[in-house]
């Protein structure tokens, strides 16, 4: 079904640093390159440290040395210099909870039963921070974990998690007075409603500055935890609310950017018509909620200025990304720390005339931005272009930690692409993703399957779905789903989504004989 892309490039770029707040030495901007070489150690390294940076809603194209020329992010660019960056990653479900369950278990959304927002995780799952708190490891979380609902002021219930050290703040807005970044605000002699008081537009506004900002107290947060840990094996959740909307970035990092000077989102005339309701409805208000986002009313120059405000956000996550990795270096511990940089999915941000996320595939909901460094242990400059999944995390960082991984995981590890033993695209010929009335649009379930070459979108029990054809509308333009000529196409990728969805089936509990 076409040729295969090539599947590693190089990416090179100096090393972050930096010591307090805003005072950063900016590394070379990082440059795509046309060889990389690989720099592994052959020594056997100690168990690592983990730091997980986990963003919520920041999609795949936000990083300058991945290809994006409007944004600034020079400490991912130098990350992904200093690891592998995986540019076609792709999240479990396009909205958070069911994600987030997925890639902390390397299980499916529907394996977990954990599919929707709002929904609990069972009990019996294991979180892959509880089997390395089990190793020995010291655990830790800031800002959101979201595997439980937190909505009316209910606090998230938690199961045997194993962190030890638990900084929950589901977002920034003091609607918990358990919300320990509100909290530490309180401490500050200061509080949420005083900071967020700035100018403010029906789609964008001037958010709390940056010292105070939740994405910065995570990272005090995470600073603080590895200096105490020194010297003993730990494991770092880094989860901040931002890029999330509301787009209420810091009006200084807002000014950086000038909307003039950003694209309008992609769009097609026969959109949003040619598509499925779903996408007719959030054309109109996002999450098809009158009470939200006035998509329909938004002028070009809104579309830029929610533009800038989401690269402002990201930009002010990327300095806060240098702070930690400046502490990591200054502790002596960076060499021997696995760093993970992601998001739970992705942001549509206009593209298709869409805003937020909700039912939908296309490659700015479900792809997000993927890079790992191990400074010795992993190749660097690697640019892996091979169909990754969110699954594949957990056991990663248990394979790199030497430590086993249960026969209840779904996804494969990394490390053999990481240390370049393995060609990215090898791994996987397909990736899956699956909405299960997670959100909004009531009864909306969605199962995606994705080749190299097409992307197969079902919506079940209804008669809509997408087909696209990416290799010549690589933009997903044009729905195929309705097209006679693709009939036979059609009945081929709709048997594999078929088979994608019961190879995705827990593989627990384990035969134990032949009847």
């Amino acid at each position: 079904m076409g040729h295969r892309p090539v599947q590693r490039r190089a990416v090179s770029a100096g090393l972050a640093a930096g010591n307090n707040f805003g005072e950063f030495h900016a590394p070379h901007h990082a440059r795509l390159a046309k060889l990389g070489e690989a720099n592994v150690s052959t020594r056997v390294p100690q168990p690592p440290n983990i730091l997980w940076i986990c963003t919520d809603q920041q999609r795949a194209d936000t990083i300058a040395a991945l290809g994006n020329p409007h944004i600034r992010t020079l400490h991912l660019d130098a990350l992904a210099a200093n690891g592998t960056a995986f540019t076609r990653a792709y999240c479990q479900s396009p909205v958070c909870t069911p994600s987030r369950a997925s890639f902390l278990t390397g299980r499916y959304p529907r394996t977990t039963r954990c599919r929707q927002n709002g929904q609990a995780m069972p009990p019996n799952e294991k979180l892959i921070s509880r089997l390395f708190a089990d190793a020995g490891y010291t655990c830790g979380l800031a800002g959101k974990l979201h595997l439980a609902t937190c909505a009316n002021g209910v606090v998230e219930k938690r199961i045997d998690d194993g962190y030890d050290v638990f900084h929950w703040s589901h977002h920034p807005q003091p609607d918990w007075p358990e919300n320990a970044y509100t909290q530490w605000l309180t401490a500050q002699g200061t509080n949420w409603e005083e900071l967020y008081g700035g100018p403010s537009t029906p789609y964008v506004k001037h958010g709390i500055p940056a010292e105070f900002s939740q994405t910065t107290w995570c990272a005090n947060m995470a600073i603080d935890f590895l200096r105490e840990q020194k010297g003993r094996p730990w494991f770092f959740s880094y989860n901040c609310f931002a890029p999330h909307h509301p787009f209420d970035p810091p009006g200084d990092y807002l000014a950086r950017y000038n909307p003039d000077e950003l694209p309008l989102p992609k769009t097609h005339p026969d959109e949003p018509t040619s598509k499925t309701t779903y996408q007719q409805l959030d054309s109109k208000f996002s999450h098809n909620d009158p009470n939200g986002y006035n998509v329909a009313a938004m002028t070009d120059r809104n579309r830029r200025e929610v533009t800038a405000a989401y690269y402002a956000m990201i930009q002010l996550i990327d300095e806060n990304v240098g702070r930690m990795i400046a502490a990591l270096e200054e502790t002596g511990q960076l060499e021997n720390t696995l760093v993970i940089f992601m998001s739970d999915h992705g942001e549509m941000l206009g593209d298709h005339g869409i805003y937020l996320k909700g039912p939908h595939f296309y490659e700015e909901a479900v792809r997000v931005p993927l890079i790992i460094s191990w400074p010795g242990q992993i190749a660097t400059a690697q640019c892996a272009e091979g169909l990754i999944e969110l699954t594949d995390l957990a056991p990663t960082l248990l394979d790199a930690a030497a430590l086993p991984i249960p026969e209840a995981m779904q996804g494969k590890s990394l490390l053999p692409i990481l240390k370049s033993n393995a060609d990215s695209a090898d791994h996987r010929d397909y990736v899956f993703s699956e909405y299960y009335n997670a959100w909004s649009h009531r009864h909306s379930y969605g199962s995606m399957y994705r080749t190299n070459t097409h992307k197969m979108i079902v919506y079940h029990g209804t008669d809509q779905g997408e087909l696209y054809d990416l290799e010549n509308d690589p933009d997903e333009f044009t729905n195929l789903w309705h097209h006679a000529e693709t009939t036979s196409l059609k009945t081929e990728l709709l048997k594999a989504t078929f088979d994608a969805s019961v190879f995705t089936m827990d593989p627990t509990p384990l035969r134990e004989g032949p009847f």
